[in-house]
């Protein structure tokens, strides 16, 4: 197994595209130190990403996942955000039934006047999912 220092999550980021896709842009433009693995894939709300689309992707080598959106009530569609809480609980749970950590998910809420906070929380999820390590379905042949 890799040295947790020198081991580099690959993680994903599904971003709205209203609010945190806007705060990873400001962060961008603020010169904000970011992590280089973080991949980010803009998405139109929060509550638009299915569950079979974050397992997939784990199952297909991501080491941690990170759903950002709005913060709740200031969703662009009304409630999106409000059904992606929902999903995320119940995706954190299976994948405990699954035998996969739930930590290497989170669910954030960035605005879009928030590029500083934006690039706080990918950098500490970024040092939780290294210190997690390795995703072990990557190179588990149970799948």
């Amino acid at each position: 197994m890799e040295n947790s220092s020198e081991f580099t999550p690959a993680i994903v980021g599904f971003l709205c595209n209203w609010c945190t896709y806007a705060a990873a842009d400001l962060a961008g433009s603020s010169k904000l130190e970011l992590p280089p693995s973080f991949t980010v894939i803009r998405v139109m709300c929060s509550s638009r990403i299915d569950h079979n689309l974050l397992l997939s992707t784990f199952f297909k080598g991501a080491d941690g996942i990170l759903v950002a959106g709005c913060h709740p009530g200031d969703c662009h569609y009304g409630e999106g955000n409000y059904y992606a809480r929902r999903r995320f609980a119940l995706l954190k749970k299976v994948m405990e039934t699954l035998d996969m950590d739930p930590e290497r998910l989170q669910l954030s809420w960035v605005s879009a006047a928030e590029g500083k906070r934006y690039a706080e929380v990918v950098g500490e999820f970024t040092e939780n999912i290294r210190e997690l390590g390795p995703n072990p379905i990557k190179n588990s042949t149970r799948f």
